[in-house]
């Protein structure tokens, strides 16, 4: 693997997947929309380092924004065969071992997984080549990203934070992004879901200062993990251990005990104090395509700054897809299938987030169905599964199809019947979903493709569509009136009596348009265009139109089919 973020560079380089832009560029704005419009090219275009950023640090972005790079940077050929060494160890793993030779023969297996256990390691590492504390831990030395005309400020968006819990000292290594608000002072973007913010309420109980060290750049498989939908309370650094095939090595921070790995490229020690008081945090262009708006969030304060002698400093740039995070959720799919499996569901055979459900949003899962509702079955138990928790549309299709193969899954659900194959559910979602009435909870659906419905069995999928034309009209117009009026029956609320659900028993209005309601007004908001401006027709902080609110429906079928009209291609 990588010893350093510069040894990739130079991998990347010899690949012919990196650019170098001598001219200069500023970190506000200009590199964010240079590396846009190239993560848009076909194939994720190129890697790009700007090597004149008006500090003295280059910046490299697009590292992740190909399937091949993040091939690379994980040390394969490609992403499927992570899948394959991932499988090959839970099969040897789990093998049954009767016998005390059989047992033996395990050993060098055992002898294997310990080598990938991170190591602490005395004395500095290469991340503590150059020191600065006090007034000299200065943020500004960084050529930290201004992405969008509206974001609140700047932000760095590749950190790897590093936390431990004061009770029981186990390290977590997550992304948040850190909004820059003086020299010496960001925030710290901990959505209440995560482990960092959990964190941060023991902390919080026991009345301490909670130490908090950000680590930027190294193996880029440490970035990579600090990204996954590890379970609680394993640590990411194992992770990175099993996909370098060797341990990560961990030095102790200068001022606090928090252990980094020892050959990032920089640190940013400090603290967080949870008897302060939270600051306003955001506007920040996100990877749904939207703003996301300003919350209240800690204070990270500064204690020191240290590097590398050569240190390069790492972003990404998240906003109306494609970018890169698309790739980085491609390898997420393939590592962690088979754990999806061993642990939760056997039947599942394959599964894929696809670019336009923008992360968790959408999945597609394919499953060996052999009995009626199971499909039902593997839907709840994957909404009730770590990050899975916030996917909204789930589509389970028989375990032949192939979930990339868009005309196959087309085929699927023009067979679907609207009141029998849509199972609807409320749950935990992204506090960055939009559509949601209350934050960070909302509906789901579940779209039942497979041949045993939750009434007993639904359409051959092979048979031609009967239901539906076979090329209806794109968008919100073309959904026929009795088409509406099936989905709307089957988002009624539970107990809603009749009429009583998100939008009752009411007749569809004409030509099958959605009931609207005017558009909100916020402060800052409204849609990212590709240039960074807000969309037009948004200039005045308004935000898309969205379904009434007032029920389980709304936040279902209704809106899916709303925000799919309003999508717009990066094309």
């Amino acid at each position: 693997m990588h010893r350093s973020l510069s040894e990739y560079i130079a991998l990347l380089e010899r690949e012919g997947e990196l650019v170098r832009i001598t001219a200069p560029v500023s970190p506000v704005e200009e590199i964010a929309e240079i590396t846009d419009r190239v993560s848009k090219m076909p194939g994720g275009g190129k890697a790009l380092l700007f090597e004149n950023t008006g500090t003295e640090f280059p910046v490299l972005t697009n590292m992740f924004g190909s399937a091949r790079r993040m091939a690379l940077a994980l040390g394969v050929g490609s992403l499927g065969e992570l899948s394959e060494r991932v499988d090959g160890l839970l099969r040897q793993a789990m093998a049954p071992r009767p016998s005390f030779a059989d047992k033996l023969r395990a050993l060098p297996l055992l002898a294997g997984m310990s080598r990938w256990f991170p190591r602490t390691v005395s004395g500095r590492g290469e991340c503590q080549q150059v020191v600065r504390t006090g007034a000299e831990a200065s943020l500004a030395a960084l050529p930290i990203l201004k992405c969008w005309p509206a974001d609140g400020g700047r932000f760095v968006t590749l950190p790897m934070v590093n936390t431990v819990d004061p009770q029981t000292g186990v390290r977590n290594v997550g992304m948040y992004r850190m909004q820059l608000f003086d020299d010496r002072t960001t925030g710290m973007h901990w959505h209440i879901h995560k482990t960092g913010a959990r964190h941060y309420e023991a902390w919080k109980r026991a009345g301490r200062r909670m130490p908090v060290s950000v680590a930027l750049g190294g193996d880029p498989a440490y970035t990579y993990a600090a990204t996954a939908p590890m379970p609680d309370n394993m640590d990411e650094y194992l992770l990175a251990g099993f996909l370098r095939r060797r341990p990560v090595k961990l030095v102790k921070c200068v001022t606090n005990d928090i252990y980094v790995p020892a050959d990032c490229d920089f640190v940013i020690e400090g603290y967080v104090d949870p008897a302060e008081e939270k600051a306003v945090e955001g506007p920040f262009g996100d990877h749904t395509g939207f703003y996301s708006l300003e919350d209240r969030y800690p204070l990270f304060h500064v204690t020191a700054l240290t590097r590398r002698r050569d240190a390069v400093y790492p972003a990404t740039v998240v906003g109306i897809p494609p970018q890169e995070d698309a790739c980085i959720a491609q390898a997420t799919e393939r590592i962690f299938l088979a754990p999806i499996r061993m642990a939760l569901q056997p039947e599942i055979r394959d599964m894929t987030m696809p670019e336009a459900g923008t992360a968790h949003n959408i999945a597609v899962v394919s499953i060996d169905s052999r009995y009626a509702g199971q499909a039902v079955k593997v839907a709840q138990s994957l909404w009730g599964a770590g990050q899975m928790m916030f996917n909204k549309y789930m589509f389970v299709v028989p375990a032949a199809t192939d979930v990339r193969d868009t005309d196959a899954l087309a085929r699927l659900v023009r067979n679907l019947d609207p009141l029998r194959d849509i199972v609807r559910s409320e749950g935990i979602l992204d506090v960055l979903d939009h559509a949601t009435a209350t934050p960070g909870f909302g509906g789901k659906i579940a779209l039942n493709a497979t041949a045993h419905g939750a009434g007993g069995g639904c359409a051959n999928p092979q048979e031609p569509a009967t239901r539906v034309p076979a090329d209806p009209p794109r968008g919100v117009e073309g959904v026929r009136p009795a088409a509406d009026d099936a989905i709307s029956g089957a988002c009624d609320g539970p107990g809603g009596g009749g009429g009583a659900g998100a939008f009752g028993r009411r007749a569809a209005p004409p030509s099958g348009r959605l009931p609207l309601r005017p558009a909100r007004k916020m402060g800052r908001g409204g849609r990212i265009r590709r240039t960074g401006r807000r969309s037009a027709g948004s200039a005045g902080g308004e935000i898309p139109r969205r379904v009434r609110p007032g029920g389980i429906g709304t936040h279902g079928c209704r809106t899916f089919v709303a925000r799919c009209g309003q999508y717009r291609s990066a094309a």
